[in-house]
């Protein structure tokens, strides 16, 4: 396990806690911004998980505003 991965459990659990759709929307923008140049310098390893992470915080967010939608 690598320090993105350790960095992304932690966040996500501050994302769970929090249940904000918004911030893990922003969360998942700036992690796809991120990967960007790394896919550009040809850092594929990282440049993939981050991409990855970005599909995982948008997907927390669409939950989230899902759950909100069912408690109304």
């Amino acid at each position: 396990m690598k320090i993105q991965d350790v960095f992304f459990i932690l966040v996500i659990g501050i994302i769970l806690y929090k249940q904000d759709p918004k911030l893990a929307v922003v969360l998942g923008i700036l992690s796809l911004m991120l990967s960007i140049p790394l896919f550009s310098l040809w850092i594929f390893f990282t440049a993939e998980r981050l991409t990855w992470y970005a599909g995982a915080f948008f997907f927390l967010s669409v939950f989230f505003y899902l759950a909100q939608k069912g408690k109304e």
